[in-house]
């Protein structure tokens, strides 16, 4: 009866020995678990405060970086209003990205993730929410500046495209190629004809009848096509485009605008 009873007391603290067991690992994979959910919201929270802030850029700040043609190439300016009033008058260099399909546009310029970009509207409140998408996703430096109705800018008519939209385009424009004679010569679009943006007279010569035709100016950086472009607006042409990118920022395959 003793051996009996000895042996179940035996048994007994043998299956307490291997609950405890269990329990210790039970206990022991809830903390892992709870390490690990707290290390990744940790990380979650972590990215999140790391996110850029959108900050405020004043009207005359802009149009002093504007206004300089080294310190133009250092910012991307992007006009979030409708095209209708991006057509109507916009600050010089800028692109038009309209804020209702905006989301939509932002891989156009992933390339300018980590370099200064700058959103405006007319008062401030669109050009903000855009700010906030790019910052979303990932932007480090985004500015929102004064709008065109806070601030007094120099307002121009013609737009402003990027190379790809150029390379996509140029079969069916009106090529102005700003560029020196002997760098025309080596290559250049099939639809270009070179022009010395200095001399409206040479720019004069290759213009169309047409007020409507589409008309695209490019160069080396974009300054001296802004300028044929401007001149070529005031003549009256509806239809005119300067390129931002220029020959000595991005490799151009002349060939796209063979018809």
């Amino acid at each position: 009866m003793k051996k009996n009873l000895f042996g179940l007391g035996v048994v007994l603290f043998a299956l307490s020995l291997s609950a405890c067991g269990q329990g210790s690992k039970t206990e022991t994979a809830a903390k892992q678990e709870t390490t690990v959910a707290g290390s990744e919201a940790a990380g979650e929270s972590k990215a999140a405060s790391e996110k850029a802030e959108v900050k405020e850029m004043k009207g005359d700040a802009l149009a002093k970086i504007v206004s300089d043609k080294d310190q133009k190439e250092k910012y991307l300016v992007i006009d979030v209003r409708s095209a209708e009033d991006y057509a109507k008058g916009h600050i010089k260099f800028a692109l038009n990205m309209p804020l209702d399909t905006f989301k939509d546009e932002v891989s156009k310029i992933e390339d300018w993730k980590d370099k200064d970009v700058v959103l405006y509207c007319n008062s401030g409140k669109m050009s903000g929410e855009a700010a906030e998408i790019l910052v979303n996703d990932g932007f480090t430096k985004v500015y929102n500046a004064e709008g065109v109705k806070k601030h007094s800018y120099d307002l121009t008519t013609f737009g402003n495209i990027r190379g790809a939209e150029l390379m996509e385009k140029a079969k069916d424009a009106l090529v102005v190629d700003a560029r020196e004679a002997k760098d025309f010569e080596k290559e250049h679009f099939a639809t270009a004809v070179n022009v010395n943006a200095d001399d409206p007279k040479t720019i004069d010569a290759i213009l169309p009848d047409d007020k409507n035709a589409l008309i695209i100016t490019h160069c080396y950086s974009g300054n001296r096509s802004a300028k044929a472009a401007e001149y070529i607006a005031s003549k009256g042409y509806t239809n005119v485009w300067n390129c931002l990118d220029g020959t000595k920022e991005i490799t151009y395959d002349f060939s796209k605008g063979d018809k």
